[in-house]
């Protein structure tokens, strides 16, 4: 069931707001799609980290240091294929959302505080507290 006209524009006012609180986290959630090529890409990465364990395995089996040292580096290049594949593709300035025209500055927004600030805060007033 299609979302009527005032449902929609409530939901794209939502979508702007959130995007305008935080836009980290909004640009986390956004999806691009695989990248052409990538299945080709990550199926290359596994067998050459394949490749590369039979290789290391052969080194320790006959004792030839070079060619598990190449093993071990073609695993590490297999592994780096699969997981940069993996990744998020990053956006493009055209895709990221609802920008703020030049003419408007925005105000910085005071920092949240961290755990450990949180942390060190109640410690402080405990103490504090303590002391009176």
């Amino acid at each position: 069931m299609p979302l009527s006209e005032h449902e929609q524009r409530l939901l794209e006012q939502m979508e702007r707001a959130l995007y305008a609180e935080d836009p980290k986290f909004v640009s986390s959630l956004r999806s691009t799609g695989p990248r052409p090529g990538s299945r080709r890409r990550a199926a290359v990465g596994v067998l050459t980290a394949l490749v590369g364990f039979g290789l290391l395995v052969t080194g320790a089996a006959t004792s030839l240091v070079v060619v598990g040292v190449v093993g071990f580096l073609a695993m590490l290049l297999g592994t780096f294929l699969v997981v940069t594949t993996m990744r998020p593709q990053p956006e493009t300035p055209a895709t990221a959302g609802p920008q703020a025209t030049p003419g408007t500055k925005k105000s910085p927004k005071p920092q949240k505080a961290g755990f450990m600030d949180r942390v060190e805060e109640r410690f402080r007033k405990r103490r504090e507290g303590d002391d009176t």
